[in-house]
């Protein structure tokens, strides 16, 4: 997988200055005060820094902007970039801030004075969560970061900081990556094969094979699958980092490798795009992987459902009615509307299997989404105000857009069939609000349950705060700050 820029964090050493090659990032607040590095730098530089804000380089700078000093006199560095950012910015400033350091990370390095940051391991983490580039299918010359050296005043108190940092940006970059891979390459088989191998971080990994599946009464998800021939797998990630026998968070993933609406067939016109269709999944898959890496104090369980939907003389086909492992009926009437089939089933697995204490489930599920709340928010859908209100919480702590979405009978009465217990699909109106009903209608009473549409931010046409244009990881950090404030962890 795609790594994390390697870190080094070190106490000041102003000597080292001169000989640091690469970039060095100098931070400075809207009073243009030089804190003891930038002094340094401003004298080896026979005074550019206080030249460059003297003559009013520095004006109408804003928080996270940056102004470069190109190959600087008297310094091997190549570059001296200077950051605006005030000494006391609050957590998302400084991400943001470093993340505008990450666009500029190249594979010479970096060195980041940041002794009079309040918050130099978000500095980091903006930073390295920016410096990503998926570049598996590439041949030739790859682009590659060089290392990034934060110069702190007390490092030994920083250092197990930034490596829960890192925990969650290989989480979120783990993420990036399965979203990006093309639909050849990561198949069913090689996507549970990905999970199996974390195993090796102290993962318990369960594959069920489509046998196994079948014997479930997994009607759903399988009858997705028949025009593929890619098996259906579900894949289950348990991390028992918490007190015996309490019961689980459970998160549940949309992995649909490719999805080309089956015999409803999507129009060919972006049709290339639904490689991202797993987004839910890989999102489970990333949290995971950071909770184990850094050893979360929690029980999570997280199960995927794997699947492709394809068009096939064994493809399911509209009007068909094929049977859940809950035992309810639906009529198939638009095979497009795959992925509440996968999660219904895989949710209901979920229940029956763990008693989860709540359950949230990912998918990348409607275009609907898209036109009500764009690419900067997932749409919340909830049975529960403490957990809808605990996510949102924790979202906007981490920077993740969201927004909670109403729910209702009357939504739910559009699933209505008159040969089948409901319908997979309740027309145009509303269409991510029905596909929430729908998957509510698979949660046992008493479960706190949660449903977030990301079709909007799994991946996207342009930047965003933290990643370049495409995979972005969004739901990785704001899910492991909703398990850190549900077990206790958080400070």
């Amino acid at each position: 997988m795609t790594a994390p820029a390697s870190t080094r964090i070190i106490a000041t050493d102003l000597d080292a200055l001169a000989s640091a090659t690469g970039r060095i990032a100098v931070l400075i607040g809207s009073d243009g005060k030089l804190g003891d590095g930038a002094r340094r730098i401003n004298k080896l530089t026979k005074g550019a820094l206080a030249r460059m804000i003297e003559g009013g380089a520095l004006e109408g700078m804003k928080s996270g902007e940056v102004k470069t000093l190109a190959w600087p006199t008297g310094l091997k560095a190549e570059a001296v970039d200077i950051l605006c950012l005030e000494r006391n910015a609050k957590e998302i400033e400084a991400r943001k801030a470093g993340a505008a350091l990450g666009k500029l990370l190249d594979k010479g390095g970096m060195t980041v004075l940041a002794a009079q940051q309040r918050r130099p391991v978000d500095l980091m983490l903006g930073l390295i969560l920016r410096a990503y580039s998926f570049t598996a299918r590439k041949t030739g010359e790859q682009k590659t970061f060089g290392e990034v050296t934060l110069m702190v005043s007390k490092p030994d108190e920083v250092e197990a900081e930034v490596e829960a940092a890192r925990a969650v940006a290989e989480g979120v970059f783990f993420t990036r990556d399965l979203v990006s891979e093309p639909a050849n390459h990561l198949t069913t088989t090689e996507f549970a094969k990905r999970i199996k191998d974390m195993e090796s971080l102290g993962l318990k990994i369960t594959v069920l094979e489509e046998d196994k599946l079948e014997s479930l009464g997994m009607g759903l998800l399988l009858s997705v699958g028949f025009g593929s021939a890619s098996p259906s797998k579900v894949a289950i990630m348990e991390w028992n980092g918490g007190a015996k026998g309490d019961a689980p968070l459970a998160l549940v993933g949309k992995g649909v490798v490719f999805d080309t609406g089956g015999i409803s067939l999507k129009p060919a016109a972006g049709m290339e795009d639904m490689t991202m269709d797993m987004g839910g999944a890989g999102v489970v898959a990333g949290v995971m992987r950071t909770l184990a890496l850094r050893k979360a104090k929690a029980n999570v369980v997280g199960l995927v459902g794997l699947v492709e939907n394809m068009p096939s003389d064994r493809a399911t086909r509209p009007g068909d009615v094929v049977t859940s492992m809950k035992g309810d009926t639906v009529e198939i009437i638009n095979t497009d509307a795959e992925g509440r089939l996968v999660l219904a089933d895989v949710m209901w697995y979920a229940q029956e299997t763990f008693k989860p204490r709540a359950m949230v489930d990912l998918a990348t599920l409607t275009g609907a989404i898209i036109i009500g709340l764009g690419h900067d928010n997932a749409g919340v859908f909830s049975n529960d105000d403490a957990l809808a209100g605990a996510f949102l919480k924790a979202a906007g702590a981490e920077g993740e857009g969201a927004w909670r979405m109403p729910m209702g009978q009357s939504y739910d009465d559009q699933l209505k069939s008159q040969i089948a217990d409901m319908k997979n699909v309740g027309g145009r109106p509303a269409g991510s609000i029905t596909a929430a009903q729908f998957l509510q209608r698979f949660v046992q009473e008493g479960t706190p349950w949660m449903h977030l549409d990301i079709a909007g931010v799994a991946s996207v046409k342009s930047d965003t705060d933290y990643a370049p244009k495409g995979a972005t990881g969004w739901g990785v950090m704001a899910l492991n700050r909703l398990v850190e404030d549900m077990s206790g962890e958080a400070k």
